[in-house]
């Protein structure tokens, strides 16, 4: 036993001697490359055909509060949005275009001391757009077809020729102006940013008569 002890000693100490060490193999470390990542689905809904924000390409150089004519009427979001509801839309649309004069209109309160005597010039019209009472342009619902019917919105306006200027043929010693008045119209309006259900009915202020405001009586010396 002895022996065997002092020979695993001597090949140790010869070992030492020699230099000789037993070292693991070393691997360059595996780098994973890195993973790529692929762009998260867009679930934004894309902008509709015309400008929700701000006044329309119809407003540029149009002194009105309202547009006749509209190249980026949104006629086919409207049909599709119509087609959709069509049942609902047909109720709200009844509810506009039946009601009379009386309830369909906020007429202002009537001066005593008016008279009509202005200019004035009067017609019917389809409005694609309008301003409403809040001062955001709308969609209005015109001119659609759906379910073999064509929904139209058409009323009268009657625009003061000579708003603010005296009123013709009343003597000067009279202090008068030419007064432009107005309605308040409802209008069945799209609006493509409300995905539940996209119609409503908003109230519109537009011109209806032209009257003649009488004021204090003057002599000149």
């Amino acid at each position: 036993m002895a022996l065997r002890l002092l020979i695993s000693l001597v090949v140790v100490a010869l070992a030492s001697a020699s230099g000789v060490h037993h070292h693991r193999p070393h691997h360059a470390p595996a780098y994973r490359p890195a993973p790529s990542y692929q762009p998260r689905p867009s679930y934004h809904k894309p902008a509709p055909s015309y400008k929700a924000a701000g006044d329309p390409a119809c407003s540029i150089n149009n002194t009105k509060t309202w547009c006749l004519e509209d190249g980026e009427y949104p006629t086919y979001e409207v049909k599709a949005a119509v087609d959709a509801h069509f049942k609902k839309v047909w109720s709200l649309y009844a509810d506009v275009v039946d009601l009379n004069t009386e309830l369909s209109v906020e007429r202002p309160n009537t001066l005593e001391e008016e008279t009509y005597l202005c200019p004035s010039e009067t017609s019917y019209v389809k409005p694609l757009r309008a301003i409403n009472t809040e001062g955001k342009w709308r969609v209005i619902v015109n001119n659609i077809e759906a379910h073999y019917k064509t929904l139209t919105q058409t009323t009268r306006i009657e625009e003061c020729l000579t708003s603010g200027d005296a009123c013709p043929l009343v003597p000067e010693c009279y202090e008068t102006k030419c007064l432009q008045k107005s309605i308040y119209h409802r209008f069945l309006v799209y609006d493509a940013y409300d995905q539940y259900f996209p119609f409503a009915v908003e109230t519109f202020k537009l011109p209806a008569s032209c009257a003649c405001l009488l004021g204090a009586y003057t002599i000149d010396h």
